[in-house]
């Protein structure tokens, strides 16, 4: 037996048939060439028929406060094989995750579903897995998936997800007394942590609040479209981004890729509420999860967050992206100041009034936050399953009453895969978010380039400057004035070039795009 973490617990208590606390992940294979056609059953058999025992935390199930091991394990329960109804098309696909995502996760059993999907266009299958966030938070679940597949493409061996068993299956064996040395031991981390919490409280208390532009409260989210009570139905949209777009204008403008992605979020966000005549007079407040982990350890939760501005009251892209960088990186020197237990203590104190809030659902339109967004690093290597090639992975979260919109995205090799959840009935249109968010890409890329052939002619100006400084042409010389380049005529041509070379560069980055009324995925 295991004893819940006290995050766990929150995760469980959260739940109600209106609000699965259920997290899940989309993932797209490409059927290796030359694969026979009864390669997807053949997979399914062989997994059904596999002698592999699952492993924690797949064989536990809830038994009071303890994860107890499932002595009644019933693989037939867990995983299901379906086929798409014709055409097969990604609308289709993304219409069936939506209401698999709907669905409770059945609490007599372990909290998880693992469902194959095959009849997808364009010679593929797809893996919809889910699992309770009681269970696994988003980097642990990022873990125990580069544990599940095989970087060797030529790798035949089929060993289930729920069957791998990694360092935390070996941690779970350790001896009592190894278990109570940890027990002890976090004990004394808590009770370490208190005078450096109580310094931190104190300098955010009198020393923040109120006085410094830069630090996010809990309680200056204002109401919005996204903070409203959710119903039961889910809409699941996803699309796939290139990521070097992200590193190009980070590096361009001198910000991380984090806050590139949020500035992007929140310019996509801004055009959404406009469209809707939603937009609120004041900035939304962003939640940020950030990991706490400080191992390699791939089950519970070790999640603390950060609370972003991000500025949707400016119309200014770069005006926005300032204040971000501003906001986040306030909270990121107050936590590099802390150890990881000295976080998660710190975070209960200061966002606990806004999880009760969350956990009663008594003030839904009352928020810490207006919304979730998680970027989840993801593999830096292909990926396969069986011979088949991972292609795109798109992950699927939680939304809450007050919380109606979850932004979840993670990197897989060269893309940003962006996965949206929200609540059907109150986000109409939920899809045309993938639009703006490809429009507020462009924008940065625009931005950069104007600023670019800007700083391109005022060089080349200047240096015209120099040269006729330098060798001015005498009067009594015999020169042709149609021999003498005016610099305004050179200055015109560059910018004509520079219009020229602006627009196939924007062509060539629109890769992809959501239509207005599709929510299809369309990798890049």
């Amino acid at each position: 037996m295991r004893p819940l973490h006290p995050i766990d617990f929150i995760f469980l208590n959260l739940e109600k048939r209106q609000q699965p606390m259920h997290v899940g992940g989309l993932f797209l294979f490409q059927i290796p060439d030359h694969a026979p056609s009864t390669f997807i059953q053949d997979l399914v058999a062989d997994i059904r028929n596999s002698k592999s025992i699952p492993v924690p935390p797949f064989n536990n199930r809830l038994n009071g406060l303890f994860w107890d091991e499932d002595e009644e394990f019933d693989i037939d329960h867990h995983f299901r094989h379906i086929s798409l109804p014709h055409p097969g098309r990604i609308r289709e696909l993304l219409v069936y995750i939506s209401q698999e995502h709907s669905a409770l996760i059945d609490r007599a059993k372990p909290l998880w579903t693992c469902h194959i999907i095959e009849g997808i266009e364009g010679n593929r299958f797809a893996m919809y897995f889910k699992i309770h966030h009681a269970m696994i938070d988003g980097v642990a679940g990022m873990r125990l998936l580069e544990k599940s597949f095989s970087k060797d493409p030529e790798s035949k061996t089929i060993i289930p997800p729920w069957c791998v068993e990694g360092k935390r299956a070996k941690r779970l064996k350790a001896t009592k007394l190894d278990k109570a040395k940890k027990i002890m031991s976090t004990l004394k981390g808590q009770v370490e942590a208190v005078p450096k919490v109580t310094q931190e409280l104190f300098q955010t208390v009198f020393k923040e609040m109120g006085k410094n532009p830069d630090y996010v409260s809990s309680f200056q989210a204002p109401s919005s479209l996204f903070n409203q009570r959710v119903s039961s139905s889910r809409r699941f949209a996803a699309q796939s981004f290139e990521l070097n777009r992200f590193g190009s204008i980070s590096k361009a403008l001198g910000v991380t890729i984090n806050d590139v992605v949020l500035a992007v979020c929140s310019g996509a966000l801004r055009d959404y509420l406009i469209t809707q005549n939603a937009l609120p007079k004041k900035p939304l407040i962003a939640m940020v999860p950030a990991s706490l982990r400080d191992d390699d350890s791939d089950m519970s939760n070790r999640i603390t967050m950060i609370l972003a501005n991000l500025g949707t009251d400016k119309e200014q892209p770069l005006e926005r992206l300032e204040i971000i960088k501003r906001s986040v990186q306030n909270s990121k020197n107050r936590f590099k100041r802390m150890t990881s237990n000295q976080i998660m203590n710190y975070s209960a104190f200061v966002y606990g009034p806004a999880g009760l809030n969350i956990a009663s659902g008594l003030l839904p339109k009352h928020q810490a936050f207006n919304v979730i967004i998680s970027n989840v690093p993801g593999p830096r290597e292909p990926l396969y399953w069986n011979g088949a090639k991972l292609d795109a992975l798109y992950p699927a979260s939680i939304v809450l009453d007050g919380q109606a919109l979850n932004i979840t995205m993670t990197s897989y090799l060269d893309k940003l895969e962006v996965g949206l959840t929200g609540c059907r009935k109150s986000l109409p249109k939920l899809q045309n978010l993938l639009t703006h968010l490809e429009n507020e890409i462009q924008k940065f890329e625009r931005l950069i380039f104007e600023t670019t052939s800007s700083d391109l002619i005022e060089s080349e100006q200047k240096q015209i400057d120099a040269v006729e400084k330098s060798a001015p042409v005498s009067p009594k010389q015999d020169v042709d004035s149609k021999d003498i380049v005016q610099p305004k005529t050179i200055v015109k041509e560059t910018k004509i070039q520079a219009q020229e070379s602006k627009q196939a560069d924007v062509s060539q980055h629109v890769s992809f795009s959501a239509e207005p009324n599709d929510n299809e995925i369309k990798p890049s």
